[in-house]
Parts: structure tokens; C-alpha cells; sequence
């Protein structure tokens, strides 16, 4: 009859293995610790990690106070404020908008150009003559008017708040 054969497994040691993979490590691993070691040499030099640290060494007292702070009635109608706009953002188209900021430098370098004397009545009569101002002033009139009417309607009428 066959004699059955003893298997006997070495114990197996999971800080063993640990420190073979740490040991390993830093040559698999090389670029990846040297550009952490540059992300710590920055926080350090900005100073992020002493702001971290006295974080931790202030316990619950820095969240304390922020939460504090969040509970005045201008800290809640600010929030809501940022909500607002960042919803208005949104819904910007991106064309339109960039149209708007590359306009902006223009029309400041050209309002400074004209110098600190304001431009004559009849300048500014002539200054109607422009198509693209007279675009301007309809688009700037179509958002003061959709404003207008819904800062005047029922919604935001005194009495219901």
C-alpha cells in the first residue's frame, strides 16, 4: 500500500513579506518617490506644511470656528450667492462669454486712449452711428429688461418674506 506524503509548508511570515516589498520598493518604485520627495519640497517650501501642521495641532478648534462662521445669516446668503452665480456660469455659453472677455481689454484700452477729458455731447451722438454699439445696447437692454421683469414680479415681492 502507498505510504502518503507529508507536505510540510514553511510558516509563513507576513512581515517577512512586507519588508521584501519594502525593500523593493524604492527601485520599482523610483520615479514615483523622487517626484513625491519634489511635492513635499514644494509644500514645504510655500509653507503648506506648517499651515498643515498647526491644522493638527489645533484639533477640532479651527473646524469649530468655521462651522461658526457658516452660520450667520450673511455666511448663508453668501453661499447662496456663490451657488447662484456658479449656476449662472453654467449656463453661459463659452463663445459668447470669451467674446465678452476678449472685448473687455479692448474697450479699456481704447476708453483710456481717449484721455481723462469726457468725450462731447455731440461725440457721443456720433458714437450712436456704430452698428456694433447699437448691438450692444440691445443686448445690454434685453438683460435689463428680462431683470427687471423678474425683480419686479410676485416672487420677489416683499410681502412673502
Amino acid at each position: 500500500m502507498a505510504k502518503p506524503i507529508l507536505l510540510e509548508l514553511p510558516a509563513r511570515d507576513p512581515r517577512e513579506e512586507l519588508r521584501s516589498r519594502l525593500d523593493r520598493a524604492p527601485l520599482e518604485h523610483a520615479e514615483a518617490i523622487l517626484a513625491g520627495y519634489e511635492v513635499l519640497q514644494g509644500l514645504h517650501d510655500c509653507g503648506a506644511l506648517e499651515l498643515l501642521r498647526g491644522l493638527l495641532g489645533s484639533g477640532g478648534k479651527v473646524l469649530e470656528t468655521a462651522a461658526e462662521l457658516t452660520r450667520t445669516p450673511e455666511s448663508v446668503r453668501a453661499i447662496r450667492n456663490l451657488v447662484i452665480l456658479g449656476k449662472t456660469l453654467g449656463e453661459i455659453d463659452p463663445d459668447l462669454f470669451d467674446g465678452f472677455a476678449m472685448a473687455l481689454p479692448e474697450a479699456m484700452r481704447q476708453a483710456r486712449m481717449q484721455g481723462k477729458e469726457p468725450p462731447s455731447f455731440f461725440a457721443i451722438l456720433n458714437k450712436f452711428r456704430s452698428k456694433n454699439l447699437r448691438r450692444g445696447l440691445v443686448a445690454v437692454n434685453s438683460l435689463l429688461e428680462a431683470w427687471g421683469k423678474d425683480f419686479f414680479s410676485e416672487a420677489h415681492s416683499p410681502s412673502e418674506k
